[in-house]
């Protein structure tokens, strides 16, 4: 290991005690998508203790922000990403206090060294992630123009270290009928939006055996009435879709809308349909991930290559993915494999002593990724032609 990067793990073990702090605070504080208020706060006020100066609101997003340290003259532009919204009734169980504090760490350890080095580090908080696509709105409005390179870590499980995991294509589409309230007794009297929900589920269900099998459509009632004598007049649902390309995701959405439509005229109920911001399918840069793995199991973690075929969630990483050479590899935070993600007992996890190893170790392989990539031209050509050939063609023309 060469000297700059035994240099970022001790500035790092330096700090290690305000970096679990960190974790820790955000994790006792779980806000949702756009509300992360305290994690921002939590998340600047270490960053100006450090010299830092952040920029928040970053692109319009109130819970956005960015931080910069320039090195010599220009050069390579390299972005560590931070999430840090919680799940709905859950709290962190996709322990994004976990990627916030691997961002920071890792900024913060390399910084040190920029001095050094031509070209430029940030770090960018990207609020949302678990719904909103905070990182497409950045997209959209020029929040990734001047970065060449983005990093990131997501927490896993059951001792499960992957590298190079891609993720499927995603949207939320979220529907409110409007029906019309009677009583139970006479409900030739009302209209029951119950029933146009209801009839939506049912009709996804029956066209299931056609889907492809990375397809997949869950959904949820949120609010399906107030009482059994009375004819529910407003239902709230919810639908997450998934599918192998954001192609395939568009299919999907005219699906649901036309099993909506044919609720709509067979129960008389109205609709209002929102659908979110695409999640595009996921392209983890090969010999970036490459230089990750090699450098976390130069701290002691082994990591592995995906099983192929595997059904995996989604991200809005693989937005970024198609724009820029990106990585969002995975580190287990549990070796109990009955421990799944998205669930209270993850969240708990989420502050244990093994995450908190993780929040150390993972801060110290992105930053040392990223140093690789700031001291050899050659190795950035690798990944900006690796990236140029995986990327298809309908995207480059975007």
């Amino acid at each position: 290991m060469n000297q700059n990067k035994l240099k970022i793990i001790e500035t790092i073990d330096k700090m290690q005690n305000e970096l679990l702090t960190l974790s820790h605070q955000i994790h006792d504080h779980p806000e949702l998508g756009f509300q992360e208020h305290q994690a921002v706060g939590f998340i600047r006020t270490f960053l100006e203790g450090h010299g830092f100066e952040v920029e928040t609101p970053y692109c319009g997003l109130d819970t956005s922000f960015k931080a910069v340290k320039k090195g010599k003259h220009a050069g390579p532009r390299i972005a560590f990403l931070a999430e840090y919204d919680a799940l709905r009734g859950i709290g962190h169980g996709c322990g994004h206090n976990i990627i916030a504090t691997c961002a920071v760490g890792a900024f913060s350890g390399l910084a040190a060294l920029m001095d050094n080095y031509d070209g430029e580090i940030s770090i960018i908080g990207t609020p949302a992630e678990e719904g909103g696509a905070g990182k497409v709105i950045l997209l959209e409005r020029g929040g990734f123009h001047d970065t060449d390179y983005a990093l990131m870590m997501n927490p896993s499980g059951g001792g499960s270290n992957l590298v190079g995991r891609g993720g499927r294509a995603a949207t939320t589409i979220r529907v409110v009928f409007h029906g019309k309230a009677a009583h139970s007794s006479a409900p030739s009297n009302g209209i029951n939006a119950l029933s146009a929900a209801i009839h939506v589920f049912n009709q996804i269900d029956l066209m299931r055996p056609t889907f492809q099998i990375q397809d997949n459509i869950n959904g949820v009632i949120l609010e399906g009435g107030t009482a059994a004598n009375v004819i529910p007049a407003l239902v709230r649902c919810e639908f997450n879709l998934r599918a192998e390309t954001m192609i395939r995701i568009e299919f999907l959405i005219d699906l649901v809308k036309s099993s909506i439509e044919r609720a709509e005229s067979l129960t008389g109920a109205k609709a209002e349909v929102v659908v979110e911001p695409i999640y595009a399918e996921r392209y983890p840069n090969k010999p970036m991930c490459e230089a990750f793995k090699n450098n976390m199991e130069s701290l002691g973690i082994h990591m592995t290559w995906p099983t192929p075929g595997k059904l995996y969630g989604s991200s809005d990483i693989g937005n970024v993915s198609i724009k820029i050479p990106a990585i969002h590899d995975y580190l287990s935070i549990t070796d109990d494999k009955t421990i799944q993600s998205h669930s209270k007992a993850y969240a708990d996890a989420a502050a244990s002593p093994q995450a908190d190893e993780i929040c150390l170790k993972g801060a110290k392989g992105l930053a040392m990724t990223a140093l690789d990539i700031l001291e050899d031209s050659k190795f950035r050509d690798e990944i900006n032609a690796y990236h140029d050939a995986q990327v298809p063609e309908r995207y480059h023309e975007k």
